[in-house]
């Protein structure tokens, strides 16, 4: 069964490995294997995109409340935004309106964890699966937020393709969903204020739209980001990892699949795998995290590889980096929290803190919790009630504190 678990920067550790390990010397034509699509006119393609705006609606239909959801009205809205390449996509977020709220109360983005080259293991799929090993966990701290009055928007960030690994385009897609969400009559929350938080691989989407929203959608009142746990360095933590097999190779395969999705030009990894190479990308078109795993458990990126002959392609860094939110020049309008394990042996926190430096001396509010946990998951659940508080004070309008 395919499973959505909070496994995040673990399957994104190799994909620069991965990437360079399977792509050789010579040129090649790109055909990334697509995730069979739903069959749900809802996410039906959409004649006419190019004329609409980013956020603009294009459809929006409501759901009943996911298990674990109370005293809550759900939307789902389809909207327009824009690939890594420039061009128009069709994307899709959840919305979750408490019946307590107030018109124009706190709009919370919460980029849930998406470890998937599946469709199906998207938020706005999988909280509604009856598999137990697939209902989003994240249910407690969101009733937290609903509870409080907070409308809570929670995006497909790996767009219509899940091209897992592209953290830029999940930047892009969490903005253009609050535009979306803030054009949504419905949910009275055009003058809202809004804050973003998410942890891993959801944080380093957070991470992507805090920092791309001056220059990509300076208009929205955006008043604080929360980000935990995020890998802003995947090249880093790629040469980190190195060759060796690894019980989770199977989420940066994955990883490095989902980019060829987004960069099917540039870093055509499927036509370089080699039989086994070919069997792991089929049996990972449409899978979740736990299928993932178990593909990939104790392989390595050489052992995918057409050839051993192992290139650093400028075309596959260059996209590698281009994910990188430490390389990326921008920095946050808004105050940013940040929250990880000083010891988190899954993600370089160099990087962190070489991005938490930068946004400092541009005179961003920072506050950094170190959490005391060597684990990446726990560290999660120990800072993200923080988080919630720290956000909580930036909706009042208290003023941010920073520790830089």
């Amino acid at each position: 069964m395919r499973a959505l678990k909070l496994v995040g920067a673990a399957g994104l550790t190799a994909v620069a490995i991965a990437c360079s390990a399977v792509i050789a010397a010579g040129p090649a034509v790109a055909n990334p294997l697509e995730p069979t699509p739903i069959a749900d006119v809802f996410y039906a393609p959409v004649p006419d995109l190019e004329a609409k705006n980013p956020g603009d609606i294009i459809s929006s239909r409501p759901m009943p409340p996911p298990a674990g959801f109370f005293d809550t009205d759900v939307w789902q809205i389809r909207f327009r935004s824009t690939n890594s390449a420039g061009d128009p996509i069709a994307a899709v977020t959840t919305v979750f309106s408490p019946r307590n709220k107030v018109p124009g109360g706190p709009l919370l983005s919460y980029q849930h964890i998406i470890n998937a080259l599946g469709l199906e293991c998207a938020p706005s799929q999988a909280l509604w699966t009856q598999d137990p090993n697939l209902i989003i966990r994240e249910a407690p701290a969101l009733m937290v937020a609903l509870q409080r009055g907070w409308t809570v928007n929670m995006a497909d960030h790996l767009g219509p393709t899940s091209a897992y690994g592209a953290a830029k385009l999940g930047g892009k897609i969490v903005l253009d969903s609050i535009r979306a969400a803030q054009r949504f009559d419905p949910l009275q929350v055009q003058q809202s204020p809004v804050a973003l938080a998410g942890y891993s691989g959801g944080g380093m989407a957070t991470a992507w739209a805090a920092a791309l929203q001056n220059e990509y959608a300076p208009e929205l009142n955006i008043v604080g980001s929360a980000s935990g746990g995020a890998p802003m360095n995947m090249e880093r933590m790629a040469r980190d990892l190195g060759f060796n097999p690894h019980p989770v190779f199977g989420l940066a395969f994955a990883a490095a699949l989902g980019l060829e999705r987004e960069y099917p030009t540039r870093i055509p990894i499927s036509e370089q795998l080699n039989p086994l190479g070919q069997q792991m990308a089929a049996e990972l078109q449409n899978a979740c995290t736990n299928d993932i795993i178990a593909v990939g458990a104790g392989k390595s990126a050489l052992q995918v590889a057409n050839s051993t002959d192992l290139i650093n392609s400028p075309e596959m860094v260059a996209a590698v980096n281009e994910n990188s939110v430490e390389l990326y020049s921008g920095v946050p309008k808004a105050p940013f929290f940040e929250w990880h394990s000083p010891t988190d042996a899954l993600i370089p926190v160099s990087a962190i803190s070489n991005t938490v430096a930068r946004y400092c001396a541009a005179g961003v509010p920072v506050t950094e919790l170190l959490v005391p946990s060597n684990d990446h998951l726990t560290a999660a659940v120990l800072g993200l009630p923080q988080a919630l508080e720290w956000i909580d004070a930036r909706f009042k309008g208290v003023p941010a504190p920073s520790n830089c």
